[in-house]
């Protein structure tokens, strides 16, 4: 059987494409450490979020697809992030999508930011909260009407609050 050789050009590409995605991500995490209303250092959010949540919010994981309790979460009320409580999503545009992740077709006005992520292949659209610029999960164009778009989030980067029920932001985020 011969031996696969690699060529310098395939070498160079895979080079590149892992280059373009270690620089990706430290770059978002650059710019998410400085650029928001709400910072805090890394002990902080560690302290603040816990293992699972850091990992998503301040790492860009993911958890398992068909974990989150949100999946079957049906009541009126709101989406929040798990970071800084700023409300993202209201239920009104939750959907099931059958990807295994709550989906929605709309956030709330200003409330998230989007950055191209080169961490796979093939570059997505990252959406994170527009105040503390932590990762939600990602845009995808194959959403239901009026948008056509679905956003893909992680759920334990949310908070829901029923609606009707009265909490204040500080009392969210932790």
């Amino acid at each position: 059987m011969p031996r696969k050789t690699l060529t310098r050009a395939a070498w160079l590409r895979g080079a590149a494409v892992l280059g373009i995605a270690i620089a990706g991500g430290a770059t978002a995490r650059a710019q998410r450490s400085s650029t928001y209303a709400v910072t805090h250092t890394d002990a902080e959010w560690r302290r603040m979020l816990g293992p699972d949540r850091y990992h998503i919010l301040r790492e860009n994981g993911t958890e398992p697809a068909g974990s989150s309790p949100l999946l079957n979460e049906h009541r009126a009320g709101t989406y929040r992030c798990a970071g800084c409580a700023l409300p993202l999503f209201s239920s009104k545009t939750k959907y099931d999508s059958g990807d295994g992740w709550p989906s929605f077709y709309r956030p709330l006005d200003r409330a998230l930011a989007t950055r191209a992520d080169y961490e796979l292949i093939e570059p997505r659209t990252e959406a994170h909260c527009s105040r503390c610029g932590g990762h939600l999960g990602h845009i995808f164009d194959d959403g239901p009407k009026p948008t056509g778009l679905r956003y893909c989030i992680d759920g334990l980067a949310l908070r829901f609050v029923p609606s009707g029920m009265a909490r204040t932001t500080s009392s969210l985020a932790t």
